[in-house]
């Protein structure tokens, strides 16, 4: 149940992006590249000094290996069927008379549904990641729950951005973030099937969702925070490094 609790607050996160673009609007570009930097950075960090070497304890380095580079490749499978990142720009986030906007036929609005497919099956190896590290120690599954929260709230900005743009309503609009955010839960919930097989599957899924989190770091969270802004993108990064090392 513990990893079923910290799944869904990583989940559920996502809609705190909406909340955001809502309420306040887009946020300043270093802000944006702040944020999404850091969330990178902590992946990176925990992906290296954790997962990794608890993956080891559990695993040889040959399941390991591969597991680490088999949710390297889901990620990248899943970014070239519903690629979903590369939307962190000004006219992807910008709400510009959405009452207005034809909810039909609009590129914006499709766009916003591919967003918010593949962000949701992006959500799945989250789940799974939160679950295999509450199985190797409370502290490293907390943590990994923290990050993917921090990770998710852009993604709610990501997700909110075209579909308002697009003329979807409000409620639509939250409760679909939210659906797309509760497959954190869903992930986690099917690796505590498998969890009780053997250690050896613990560390395998372990490395697995480090793949997935490095993947997802490097090919979106980075470049595309430095797109946004370098200087505040780079701060964010090493500040996570840091806070990983601390942690």
């Amino acid at each position: 149940m513990q990893s079923v609790f910290y799944s869904f607050f990583a989940g559920i996160s996502t809609v705190l992006g909406v909340f955001v673009l809502l309420l306040f609007g887009r946020p300043s570009r270093p802000a944006l590249a702040g944020l999404l930097g850091f969330a990178g950075g902590i992946m990176i960090a925990i992906s290296l000094f954790e997962m990794i070497p608890e993956a080891l304890e559990f695993g040889s380095v040959a399941v390991v290996a591969v597991s680490f580079l088999l949710g390297v490749g889901l990620m990248f499978a899943v970014d070239r069927t519903a690629p979903h990142a590369h939307v962190f720009t000004p006219d992807a986030l910008e709400v510009e008379n959405p009452d207005h906007a034809p909810a039909t036929r609009n590129p914006l609005l499709r766009t916003g549904y591919l967003v918010l497919f593949g962000i949701a099956l992006h959500n799945l190896p989250e789940g799974l990641a939160i679950g295999a590290g509450l199985e190797s120690s409370p502290q490293l599954g907390l943590t990994l729950a923290i990050a993917i929260a921090l990770h998710n709230v852009p993604e709610g900005l990501a997700i909110g951005g075209p579909l308002r743009s697009g003329g979807l309503g409000r409620l639509k609009i939250i409760l679909l973030t939210m659906a797309a955010g509760l497959m954190t839960p869903v992930g986690a919930i099917v690796g505590q099937v498998f969890f009780n097989i053997s250690e050896v599957f613990v560390g395998g899924a372990l490395a697995f969702a480090a793949g997935a989190m490095m993947y997802i770091a490097l090919d979106e969270l980075v470049p595309n925070a430095n797109r946004l802004h370098a200087h505040a993108a780079n701060i964010g990064i090493n500040v996570a490094i840091v806070v990983g090392i601390l942690l």
